[in-house]
């Protein structure tokens, strides 16, 4: 990931709907969830819901899969990673170790 993908995946993960819509993509993991059922679990107008996912979907941080008639959203997990690897890339000086408890708490437990 290079700094202008960074401050995209940043800037689309740097308002309210939109974090709370890819934290709800986390928790649902590989099932992902329609485009309908996002907008109904966090209150937002589908229309408003539409332009966040495309939004997430421009910055690499979701993907979405037709099903039908139904578009399905799912977390970009490569995206988060890599996002992730940017902001820590030159993490600590060269000593692991320091990095380790903030590598131990976003390690996925699943």
């Amino acid at each position: 990931m290079d700094k202008s993908d960074a401050i995209e995946a940043l800037h689309a993960l740097a308002q309210e709907t939109r974090l709370e819509v890819f934290r709800l993509l986390v928790k649902q993991g590989a099932d992902g969830m329609a485009a309908g059922d996002i907008a109904d679990a966090l209150g937002v107008r589908q229309n408003t819901m539409s332009a966040n996912l495309a939004v997430l979907a421009r910055a690499g941080m979701i993907r979405s899969a037709r099903e039908g008639r139904v578009i399905r959203y799912f977390a970009e997990f490569d995206g988060m990673r890599a996002l992730l690897a940017f902001l820590m890339e030159d993490c600590c000086g060269g000593r692991p170790e320091l990095c380790k408890p903030v590598l131990d708490e976003i390690a996925c437990a699943c």
